[in-house]
């Protein structure tokens, strides 16, 4: 049984406390753990890496790619404690891991309002921040050549040298479920899941509205489609676009995303038939073309009164994002609007309650993010405050109530990440290629497994 060389995490972890935890240690373990600086932020932040082990076979786990989802640090640092504690995965698996801290600490530190608590959903979305999506590190709009963010640079230069056959990619659910994103199959991941699962208490998405048409690889784990050209809306939405989850393809890795809810919302698990799936749709889709139409009209009694700082320029990024989707959707979930070139496939309950909560996602980050716009500009002159803090009472009771989602301790979340992170690996060294190791030329050429056993 291995044993914590820290105090248990009861909350997230902040950027300065990640980093304390990592030199910790570091020092308390240096002939087997070291943590080097690989690259900066945009703000000058250090990005660090730690690593643990001394094998041959290289695995690399991002924390932190989306500011708003802090699980991932702690899970890292978990798992550096496991590696350290069990020789079985690093030695016995002739494996290093490399743990990124957090990709994008400049956005992690804005979510520092809320970071320790209270965890309430109105507390978390009146202080929620998510860059916009041109500056999130994880997506290449313009191709590796043309990555501009030092963060984005870091990571894919960090991928080139290791040449990982694993890399995991720690993501965060604020209301849902659990479910893992691949970049190729490993088989027996959705039995482990399942297992996690239930032994922790945490509900698995089986139809997440971002993997609507992606294939099932098992219940609550889907493949990534390889990426295509693609515009703002359809990235924000599908994720089948270039990113760094694709980029070191080329060296045989298959990259795992692992997400753990925040809220967990028992609903997302139940795959039995809707009693009226057109009924719900259009509920769906018409209180989100509702709630963007109101969202706009407060956005142009705002803007007039927003100074031309970057503070404002970083929120208002993310409002116009999603402002800007979510007419689209709201067409591509409603019945009775005419089909586009992808209709919806055949939906579940589970389906249908992640739209549901998808929908009021945009909506409530929004709020959140204009709610933020006012109150750091110290003063409300189109006086849009109290129906600012209206809606988000309304929109968190919705989740509260209508979808009953319930706060999973921070502890719990780590401990099914680490788990899910640590299945992966286990299932990515065992069907890696016997014939070659990373680094090494021709690395991930073949399938993984047989064709006829897949």
């Amino acid at each position: 049984m291995w044993r914590c060389a820290l105090p248990p995490l009861l909350r997230y972890p902040t950027v300065d406390e990640l980093d304390a935890r990592a030199a910790a240690l570091v020092a308390r373990h240096p002939r087997d753990a070291r943590l080097r600086r690989v690259g900066t932020s945009r703000a000058g932040t250090p990005l660090w890496l730690l690593s643990v082990g001394h094998g041959g076979h290289q695995a690399l786990v991002v924390a932190g790619p989306h500011a708003n989802e802090p699980v991932g640090g702690a899970t890292v640092l978990r798992l550096a404690e496991r590696a350290l504690a069990d020789p079985t995965l690093t030695s016995g698996a002739d494996a290093t891991w490399n743990l990124l801290l957090c990709l994008d600490p400049d956005g992690l530190r804005r979510n520092e309002r809320w970071l320790h608590g209270p965890y309430t959903l109105g507390h978390y979305f009146r202080n929620f921040f998510r860059p916009g999506f041109l500056e999130q590190p994880e997506w290449l709009p313009d191709g590796a050549a043309g990555a501009v963010l030092p963060e984005t640079r870091t990571l894919l230069e960090l991928q080139d040298e290791l040449r990982p056959f694993f890399q995991c990619s720690l993501h965060g659910v604020d209301v849902g479920g659990g479910f893992v994103e691949l970049t190729r199959d490993l088989p027996g991941l959705a039995h482990r899941v399942a297992h996690t699962a239930a032994r922790l208490g945490i509900p698995r998405e089986l139809g997440p509205y971002d993997t609507l048409y992606w294939p099932s690889l098992g219940p609550a784990v889907y493949r990534i489609p390889p990426p295509r050209p693609s515009g703002l809306a359809a990235a924000i939405t599908e994720a089948a676009v270039e990113s760094t989850w694709f980029h070191p393809h080329r060296h045989g890795t298959v990259t795992a995303v692992v997400e753990a809810p925040m809220w967990g919302v028992a609903a997302v698990e139940d795959d039995g038939p809707p009693t009226d799936a057109a009924a719900v749709l259009r509920t769906v889709s018409h209180t989100l073309r509702h709630d963007s139409r109101l969202l706009e009209r407060l956005l142009a009694r705002i803007r007039p009164h927003v100074s031309a700082t970057p503070e404002a320029a970083r929120l208002l990024a993310p409002v116009e994002d999603y402002l800007l989707v979510c007419p689209g959707l709201a067409d591509a979930w409603d019945p009775d609007v005419a089909s586009g070139p992808r209709p919806l496939p055949p939906l579940n309950t589970a389906h249908l309650t992640a739209l549901r909560i998808a929908g009021r996602r945009l909506a409530l980050r929004t709020a959140g993010l204009l709610h933020q716009l006012v109150t750091r500009a110290g003063t409300d002159p189109a006086g849009v405050l109290p129906e600012l803090d209206r809606l988000v009472d309304e929109w968190c009771a919705d989740y509260h109530d209508g979808c009953q989602a319930r706060w999973i301790p921070v502890a719990r979340q780590v401990e099914y990440q680490s788990r899910v992170v640590l299945a992966a690996f286990s299932l990515a060294g065992r069907y890696a290629p016997a014939c070659s190791r990373s680094g090494e030329s021709g690395w991930g050429s073949q399938a993984a497994v047989p064709m006829h056993r897949e």
